[in-house]
């Protein structure tokens, strides 16, 4: 019986498997998070902009939790979903979370007929299911259902970093310096843009990132923010009560506290509902301030760990996991949704 490889995302891309090669010794420290730089091509053949290396992240390592949290950490993580469960999803969006490529790359495959479904040619708007067999460039694509506890982590975001995987200035991604998913693929709650700093949550669960991420669910995200220049007590009533009228739209700050400073500069505690892009600074531009750090370090219910120090992520243990699903009004592996 033929039996078709199933490729890696490197070889899809390139059309041919990939080459072994030596490992190479890493000699660089942990100090900018930084190394060499390499020039990479389009697919044109014109240069790009040359890619940052980045350096791996350190993992936060903290105490064990007491033995009964562990215990039902241990029966959490063996859990699984009945594959027969799920209901149909777009084949795009299923080859997305199985780690092939990202949605629109998906599409764009679809689209000119390299992705097949039980042997028939795919197109735009299709669904599959568990028993589905699909091919990408005709190479057998196992794929990743979310039948299991969704892995959650917290990453400290410094400045100089991008939360995307594909970026034409070569400049250092998050993803670039997280660990890879083995069984899935790394979704951030959120962006911060490349100035910004702070705690940015990264998910396995899709379903998860929409409980955050989306409008309608208002998730309060909290900024320290500091400023060259000062607030008034009536600005700050204003931006609380009234809200300001930026180019897209009304912003209002939720809440807004002095954090005390030196000098010119002044630190402030904001809480926003939304996510609108540089919109916190944005806000005190308007008030005539120009913001000269921006960290986040709360997002919804969870908040920039203490001990968690720039460049560093901490991965949720299951019962930690549990309780954020239980937040989002999620059901575990195993249970029913309450109504």
């Amino acid at each position: 019986m033929n039996t078709k490889k199933i490729s890696s995302k490197r070889e899809l891309r390139d059309g041919a498997p990939a080459k072994k090669t030596a490992a190479r010794k890493n000699t660089g420290k942990f100090s900018d998070g930084l190394k060499n730089k390499t020039v990479v091509k389009e697919a044109s053949g014109k240069p790009a902009a040359p890619k940052t290396q980045a350096s791996r992240a350190k993992k936060l390592v903290v105490r064990n939790p007491n033995q009964k949290i562990m215990e039902r950490a241990r029966d959490l993580k063996e859990k699984r979903v009945d594959l027969d469960s799920f209901e149909p999803v777009r084949l795009q969006k299923a080859l997305a979370a199985s780690g092939v490529g990202s949605r629109r790359e998906m599409e764009d495959w679809i689209t000119q007929g390299a992705v097949t479904v039980n042997g028939k040619t795919a197109r735009l708007g299709d669904k599959v299911s568990p028993e589905d067999q699909v091919t990408v460039k005709g190479n057998v694509i196992k794929l990743k259902w979310p039948d299991r506890l969704p892995r959650i982590i917290l990453y400290y975001k410094q400045e100089g970093e991008i939360v995307s995987r594909d970026d034409p200035q070569g400049r250092v991604s998050i993803f670039d310096r997280l660990p890879q998913a083995a069984s899935s693929r790394w979704v951030a709650i959120g962006r911060l843009d490349i100035n910004t700093s702070g705690l940015l949550i990264l998910t396995t669960s899709g379903e998860l990132v929409n409980r955050f991420a989306h409008p309608s669910f208002e998730v309060e995200r909290e900024y320290a923010v500091r400023v060259l220049g000062e607030l008034s007590t009536e600005q700050m009533k204003m931006l609380t009560e009234e809200g300001v009228m930026l180019e897209d739209g009304l912003a209002k700050v939720e809440r807004i506290y002095e954090q005390g400073g030196e000098g010119a500069n002044k630190w402030y505690n904001v809480v926003i509902k939304e996510g609108r892009n540089r919109e916190v600074r944005r806000i005190f531009e308007s008030q005539g301030l120009t913001v000269s750090r921006l960290v986040r370090v709360g997002f919804g219910p969870i908040g920039l760990p203490n001990r968690l120090k720039r460049g560093q992520f901490y991965e949720l243990n299951p019962a930690e996991v549990a309780n954020i699903m239980k937040w989002a009004d999620m059901s575990l592996p195993g249970e029913r949704r309450r109504r």
